[in-house]
């Protein structure tokens, strides 16, 4: 096994490090060691800048054909707290977003049986017109892969018609964890981890920035996020087309896998966070995301080698049905704040990470 020593040097002389040592460091409890390195391989990158933007999440319909374990947002047509937002509403949404100074619609929601992939191209008009300051980052690979098979169109079609009707990125959701094992267990119904990458490396050449996921605390053994991690980074050499790396701490509170499931710790996440800054050498942002880990973890997560903590939100429901206890949303002057507390300099941002102004 690796050992620690051997990590450090590789880290200060910027080379790789191997998944085998992914998995030492996993096995470690010398946590401030962890984010010595962490903080080490960020700083390169990014200095003491910490992105954050403002922007608005909205969710179009929970109504979903998959029924995925873990997933406490998702609802049938007849059950009780479905819905399906209008092509109006969303853009009514959108306009109060732009209105207050956001700069980004995070649009991600169900697979709708009963919607048509017209659908989603006249939302997507709709909104250029309605909000045409707002950068449109939406739909995950998973509807993306959805959207071709409801239409008979190849993911090539499928990304064409949408950036022609205003997609500007793709988040990075959907990809749960990759590894086929666990996910026939969490997530049967939902595309194949390789055809997730198959869509976003389609996405890749398409022009479109992606995001990337990674949801843990459930089912997975750390094995398995390591070799989650490595396919992301092993397509990222190919591609060079994500933006930022988002470990999501799962919500067990009302999810399917909640019974023996306790969630993630404070010490599992940090280690999480700085581990994946550590491996994913070609990934220029990590992201910790507020609303699952709560504001403190996300703070303190900035000496572990994160550089990212979103952005305002506003309104989200996905990690909220499933039992997140942070607020549903966070000022501008929340962000900075925190931010400036841990010592770092608030950058807001675009989609695309150029920056805006700085605090």
């Amino acid at each position: 096994m690796p050992t620690l020593e051997t990590i450090k040097a590789n880290i200060r002389e910027n080379r790789r490090i191997s998944a085998q040592e992914a998995l030492a460091l996993f096995a470690s409890n010398d946590l401030l060691a962890m984010g010595e390195m962490a903080a080490l391989a960020n700083e390169r990158k990014n200095g003491k800048n910490v992105f954050f933007n403002v922007n608005r999440h909205i969710n179009p319909s929970n109504i979903c054909v998959n029924r995925c374990a873990f997933c406490a947002f998702y609802r049938t047509a007849d059950q009780e707290g479905a819905y399906t937002l209008t092509t109006e509403e969303i853009c009514h949404r959108a306009v109060e977003a732009q209105a207050s100074g956001a700069t980004e619609l995070h649009i991600v929601g169900g697979l709708h049986p009963d919607l048509p992939f017209p659908f989603y191209e006249e939302t997507l008009s709709a909104l250029r017109r309605a909000a045409p300051d707002l950068h449109i980052k939406a739909f995950t690979a998973v509807e993306i892969d959805y959207f071709s098979c409801i239409s008979g169109l190849s993911l090539e079609q499928v990304l064409e018609r949408l950036k022609a009707a205003g997609l500007g990125s793709m988040p990075g959701g959907g990809a749960e964890i990759l590894v086929e094992e666990v996910r026939r267990k969490i997530c049967p119904e939902k595309i194949s981890g390789a055809r997730w990458l198959e869509v976003i490396a389609t996405a890749h050449r398409a022009g479109l920035k992606t995001n990337a996921t990674m949801l843990y605390g459930h089912l997975e053994t750390v094995a398995d996020r390591v070799a989650h991690m490595e396919m992301l980074r092993d397509l990222q050499d190919r591609t060079n087309g994500f933006q930022a790396f988002i470990p999501l701490a799962f919500q067990p509170e009302n999810s399917d896998l909640k019974l023996g499931i306790s969630g993630t710790s404070g010490l599992d996440d940090l280690k999480t966070l700085a581990i994946s800054r550590i491996f994913l050498d070609n990934f220029d942002h990590i992201k910790a995301y507020w609303v699952m880990l709560g504001e403190k973890i996300a703070q303190v997560s900035l000496a572990f080698g994160v550089n990212d903590l979103d952005g305002t939100v506003i309104e989200e429901k996905i990690g909220h049905d499933a039992g997140a206890p942070s607020p549903q949303s966070l000022t501008k002057s929340a962000i900075i704040r925190l931010i400036k507390r841990a010592d770092k300099v608030p950058v807001e941002r675009d989609t695309l990470y150029r920056p805006l102004a700085s605090y």
